[in-house]
């Protein structure tokens, strides 16, 4: 009888192997899969006029408006040029507009002041580096 004994314990691995398998499986690719369509959910629905959004087909426009009844977006391609968008072709924002809340953020932040003697030091220290610093330094910005 050790025999058969050997072999039940033996047929429970392959069991134990499958489940694992699964388990990998769901920690590989469901969950980070459930992780990007909440972040792309949770862009779609934040939405608003003036936010410039790619579509899923890669056509670029600015937020005209939302219509939360119809699950529709029309976006302004071009001056005067409106398309109306399913929601849920929005692929991501490409830079969202400033919204009312953020700029009276913005607008709260206390200015601090400074002593008279760090403002005289901080002129001093302008006119060295403007002394020194007699080339024309251009910024480039890069548009992806």
């Amino acid at each position: 009888m050790p025999l058969a004994a050997s072999s039940s314990s033996g047929s429970f691995l392959p069991f134990v192997f499958i489940i694992l398998l699964f388990g990998a499986m769901y920690l590989l690719f469901i969950r980070p899969q459930q992780r990007r369509n909440r972040a792309t959910q949770a862009m779609q629905s934040q939405l608003g006029p003036g936010d410039e959004v790619m579509t899923g087909s890669g056509v670029y426009g600015i937020v005209a408006e939302v219509d939360d009844e119809e699950g529709t977006i029309s976006l302004e391609v071009s001056e005067g040029v409106i398309i109306r968008f399913a929601r849920g072709a929005i692929a991501r924002t490409v830079t969202p507009a400033v919204r009312d809340e953020e700029a009276e953020v913005e607008e709260e932040e206390p200015d601090y002041d400074t002593d008279e003697a760090d403002e005289a030091n901080q002129v001093a220290e302008a006119d060295e580096t403007e002394e020194t610093d007699e080339t024309d330094h251009k910024v480039i910005e890069r548009k992806d």
